[in-house]
């Protein structure tokens, strides 16, 4: 499971991704709230632990930011002020969970497993997924571009497949490797750039709009 916790007390942050990474958990970390927003923007998390009290932009801000773009990754609240009026703010914000300070680190560990199966009971793929004028269904396993009919390879639609459920967000050819071609290491391989060649041929070349951009350094987005 992907974690990433925000906390701008080091020490407790320290502990909190100790716990957690000595319990199997993929841990990241977050000490103010610009960086938070930056890595949840770009990443993929099950749940995120977010306390309230940050140096720039607090907590509550962060999860009505995050709601408002849409980003529905479950939020787990940690804060020293637990009086009701404070819990229902961060809950009203788009919070779903609420844990005050000092707390139990079992309790802690309990209340993301929750949160992460309630999450996945809740998400079933999109059977279609559309971008500007490109429409994937999954079940069906076709591609129309602007009503016209793309014929793809197997690999070729996995690998678009990915980039449309991500859309907006950029993947390191490491995190295409591992999800399109189940390889975890890079091995100086260029078989995602030359699939990603081969998808431009067929979905961007023959149209105006381009959906596949190169985040130089960094690696692939599909976005208007």
């Amino acid at each position: 499971m992907k974690l990433l916790v925000v906390e701008d007390e080091p020490q407790l942050l320290s502990i909190i991704r100790k716990g957690l990474s000595e319990k199997n958990y993929d841990v990241s970390a977050a000490l103010d709230g610009t960086t938070a927003l930056d890595m949840i923007n770009n990443n993929r998390f099950d749940v995120v632990v977010l306390d309230v009290m940050l140096p720039d932009i607090n907590g509550i801000e962060i999860c009505r930011r995050l709601r408002a773009a849409g980003n529905f990754v479950p939020i787990l609240m940690l804060t020293a002020l637990n009086s009701s009026e404070n819990i229902v703010t961060g809950l009203n914000a788009g919070a779903d969970d609420y844990m005050s300070k000092p707390f139990k680190f079992s309790e802690l560990e309990a209340r993301i497993n929750a949160l992460a199966r309630r999450a996945g009971q809740d998400q079933k793929p999109a059977e279609i997924i559309t971008i500007a004028d490109l429409e994937l269904d999954r079940r069906a396993k076709t591609v129309k571009r602007s009503g016209d009919l793309i014929t793809l390879t197997a690999k070729e639609f996995k690998l678009l497949y990915y980039l449309a459920k991500n859309t907006g967000i950029t993947l390191s050819r490491e995190k295409i490797l591992d999800n399109v071609w189940n390889i975890n290491f890079d091995m100086n391989t260029n078989v995602v750039d030359v699939y990603i060649n081969y998808l431009r041929k067929k979905i961007d070349k023959p149209y105006t709009v381009k959906l596949i951009h190169t985040i130089k350094g960094l690696g692939y987005i599909l976005k208007p």
